[in-house]
């Protein structure tokens, strides 16, 4: 693994608000997305104002985070307008995010049934969003939502949606699995190719966990060359979730040579962070969860608590405490 800085992109408060049964609170949206900014994440995608009253309340007033970029969400242009006179995009630039993350399809099939209009008009849609927010200087990036899926199918027209707002000014094209159905060993092939037309430290991943493969998912793609990295807490999300960052961080941070602004000291806050949103949503923390769960650093009776009191690397792969969580040694009868 090279030594490229990735982006870590939270969107706990936005893509984590479709889960069945989650419904954040103002003073849940502000004590998540500080408690993600003393992590060290690089940008927190707040909500979709404009979209709904609770999102348009926050950015009306959002809290002051020292280490992360707030980022406001939203999707393409309709087609009709322009759009300067699209209320969507309106609404994103009426708030301060410095930040402006956009969704628009790169998959033919979803430009033809989905929204109903000319392959044309979805390019044009994607181009005049990004000059939009780029002339008024925010930072501009561009899911391209089910981008694996399209390329599969027509990788000619998935990769003009993405070169269009890349040319247009965009600094982050991330490429969305957005079905969850894509493995590793095709999200690897497809960024590297991807990478031959723009630049990898231009690149990121939006990863769903439909076949359990996010996480994994999301490594093979910055093994490929993308540098920026799209998740939430827990791998919250709907349907199965996206990529669980509280997995992804500790292993990027501990296992690779790439460099976050997550610093390792700042992992000790890792357990923390994850209780804390279960606790906010009067969720029950999964107690296998990998780093942070109870029974991560839990050892029953036997072979293994013997080996464990002899020396601990034995049976952990890293000290517990190196993420904020502890050792148990259960002895049975």
């Amino acid at each position: 693994m090279s030594k490229e800085k990735i982006f870590i992109f939270d969107t706990t408060l936005r893509d984590g608000a479709q889960t069945e049964g989650v419904n954040f609170s103002i003073d849940d949206k502000n004590k998540i997305a500080k408690s993600l900014s003393n992590l060290g994440v690089d940008y927190l995608e707040g909500g979709w104002p404009g979209a709904n009253t609770l999102d348009t309340t926050f950015f009306n007033k959002p809290p002051k985070l020292e280490n992360t970029i707030l980022t406001a969400f939203g999707m393409t242009k309709k087609t009709g307008r322009s759009a300067e006179n699209d209320p969507g995009l309106s609404a994103l630039l009426n708030t301060k995010a410095p930040a402006i993350c956009l969704v628009g399809k790169s998959w033919d099939f979803h430009v033809d049934v989905a929204l109903g209009i000319s392959k044309e008009e979805n390019l044009e849609n994607i181009k005049e969003s990004a000059k939009l927010f780029v002339k008024n200087k925010r930072e501009f990036m561009f899911d391209a939502e089910h981008f694996f899926d399209g390329y599969k199918k027509n990788p000619e027209y998935a990769m003009s949606c993405i070169k269009t707002a890349f040319d247009e000014g965009a600094r982050w094209i991330v490429l969305c699995d957005t079905n969850g159905g894509t493995l590793p060993n095709e999200v690897g092939e497809i960024v590297s190719q991807v990478s031959k037309k723009i630049p990898g430290k231009n690149l990121g991943i939006h990863a769903h966990n439909d076949t359990e493969n996010a996480v994994a998912n999301s490594l093979a793609a910055l093994n490929s060359g993308a540098c920026h990295v799209q998740g939430t807490i827990n791998g919250l999300g709907e349907r199965c979730g996206n990529t669980n960052l509280i997995s992804l961080i500790p292993t990027l941070v501990l296992k690779t040579n790439f460099i976050t602004n997550v610093k390792k000291q700042n992992l000790k806050l890792l357990t923390k962070t994850s209780r804390l949103l279960d606790e906010r949503l009067n969720r029950q923390s999964n107690f296998q969860s990998p780093y942070v769960g109870e029974f991560a650093f839990s050892h029953k009776g036997g072979l293994h608590a013997s080996a464990i009191v002899k020396d601990a690397s034995t049976y952990e792969h890293i000290k517990p405490e190196i993420v904020g969580n502890n050792r148990n040694i259960v002895i049975s009868d």
